[in-house]
C-alpha cells in the first residue's frame, strides 16, 4: 500500500498531478482543494495517497491533509459512490463545510456538487451521520438557533458560502432571524 508521496512536483493538470519520486512519475488524481494548494511546478510536495487495485488499473488518490484523506475513505465506503463521486463531493465543500452540511442535514447544499442529486444526497447524509464530526475534531461546528436560521436562508437565496460567512461575522450574537436575515442582506447588497 502507497500511504504518502513525497517528491517533486511535474505537472499539474486538474484534477491530476504528477509527481516525481527519485526518477518515478506517479500519476495521482486530487480533489479541487488540494489541487488549489499545489506549489509551483519543480517544488517539493508530500502528498498522503489512496491507493485503489481494480480489475480495469490501479489508481493513486493523493491529499493534502489526513482531514481529507478520511472523508475521502469515508464517502468511498457509502453504496454507489466512487472514487470520482467522493472527489467531487471533495472539490465542491471542504472537509469542515461537509462535516456542517452533514450535521445540519442540508440536502440542497450535496445537491449543489456536480453528480449528485436528492436521493444520492439524502443517503449521503444518512451514512455520514455522526462520522465526520466524531472523528475530525477541527471539523466546523454548525450554528445553533438563529444564526444556523440565517445562514441556510442566505445559502437558500443563492449566496455562497464565503459570502453568507463574511455576511454572519457582522451580526450580533443576539439577533433574532428575521432581523438577521434583513441586515445580512442589507450587508451583502452592499458588497
Amino acid at each position: 500500500m502507497i500511504s504518502r508521496l513525497t517528491g517533486i512536483l511535474l505537472e499539474k493538470n486538474p484534477p491530476q498531478v504528477v509527481v516525481d519520486v527519485h526518477g518515478v512519475g506517479y500519476e495521482l488524481d486530487v480533489p479541487m482543494s488540494t489541487f488549489y494548494n499545489l506549489p509551483a511546478n519543480g517544488e517539493k510536495l508530500s502528498l498522503l495517497t489512496h491507493f485503489v487495485v481494480r480489475e480495469d488499473g490501479h489508481f493513486l488518490y493523493g491529499f493534502a491533509s489526513e482531514a481529507e484523506r478520511f472523508a475521502f475513505r469515508q464517502l468511498l465506503k457509502i453504496s454507489g459512490v466512487g472514487a470520482r463521486l467522493a472527489l467531487s463531493v471533495l472539490s465542491g465543500l471542504s472537509v469542515g463545510d461537509l462535516a456542517a452540511v452533514v450535521a445540519r442535514q442540508e440536502v440542497g447544499r450535496l445537491t449543489k456538487v456536480p453528480g449528485i442529486g436528492t436521493k444520492t444526497a439524502e443517503r449521503l447524509l444518512l451514512e455520514l451521520k455522526g462520522k465526520l464530526a466524531d472523528a475530525l475534531p477541527s471539523s466546523v461546528v454548525p450554528p445553533a438557533g438563529a444564526h444556523g436560521d440565517i445562514l441556510n436562508a442566505l445559502l437558500a437565496l443563492g449566496y455562497n458560502d464565503r459570502e453568507a460567512a463574511a455576511a454572519m461575522k457582522q451580526l450580533p450574537a443576539d439577533v433574532a432571524t428575521s432581523d438577521g436575515i434583513r441586515q445580512a442582506l442589507k450587508l451583502l447588497s452592499r458588497v
